[in-house]
């Protein structure tokens, strides 16, 4: 199992929010975690990353990570999209991904991944010299993802990827993590649209209030009445 997540219980300012969830991430597969808004889904991947101080194990390739700092994680190859991108917006789309290559081994295969970036992002080539602020929504969250790969990942985790983005870029977002997923990359996916979500994942975990309701199939999910009930909504009628 590349990435193991054993008892997870994390939250903010003293009050618990992550109950006791557990995981699998298997290498070269998507996994899906849904729920409503507040279940925990983002504590969840903040505890994995180190930014939530938690309980419970995080192990990569069975090396338990669980006392380590976020950026020794991420060194490891336990990298976060956050929601909300936070790309750097005074630097330039070339200078944000330079950023995310600092350590020996991104460092080592700085220009390999460069052009892997530039075939699956050809509009960030385009726009290497324009400040990151001045991009477009979507083509931020494209940034963020691609300063991610720079790290040289073992498992990216995307904290809903395509909240605030309009359609079309909703679209090319899924796109994207389609084609991440093509090329092998090992990917946990917290999304708020669901049926994507699913669509996307090969196995998917459903919380509610912090815990772990229902785990499953991605396909199966998508057309388990519960699911479909509490998350798809009128969608479910037509999908």
């Amino acid at each position: 199992m590349l990435l193991k997540i054993e008892d997870i219980r994390t939250g903010y300012t003293g009050i618990e929010v992550v109950h006791g969830i557990s995981l699998n991430v298997p290498a070269g597969s998507v996994i899906g975690v849904i729920g409503a808004n507040g279940a925990g889904k983002s504590a969840l991947l903040h505890a994995i990353c180190g930014l939530l101080p938690h309980t419970g194990k995080v192990l990569l390739e069975g090396e338990d990570l669980s006392s380590m700092p976020t950026y020794e994680r991420s060194r490891k190859g336990v990298i976060l999209v956050p929601e909300g991108r936070r790309v750097f917006p005074g630097l330039s789309v070339q200078d944000n991904l330079l950023s995310a290559s600092l350590h020996k081994r991104s460092r080592s295969r700085r220009e390999e991944v460069l052009a892997s970036i530039f075939q699956t992002f050809p509009r960030l080539r385009e726009r290497l010299d324009q400040a990151a602020e001045t991009l477009s929504g979507g083509e931020q969250q494209m940034l963020a993802i691609a300063r991610t790969l720079m790290g040289c990942p073992k498992v990216i985790m995307l904290d809903e990827p395509s909240a605030g983005l309009s359609p079309l870029f909703v679209q090319e977002v899924f796109r994207i993590i389609g084609e991440l997923r093509k090329i092998g990359l090992t990917i946990l996916l917290v999304e708020q649209n669901v049926h994507h979500c699913l669509q996307l994942s090969d196995y998917a975990y459903v919380l509610e209030q912090g815990k772990l309701a229902l785990e499953g199939e991605a396909k199966a999910l998508l057309s388990d009445p519960r699911v479909r009930q509490a998350y798809l909504g009128s969608a479910a009628e037509t999908a």
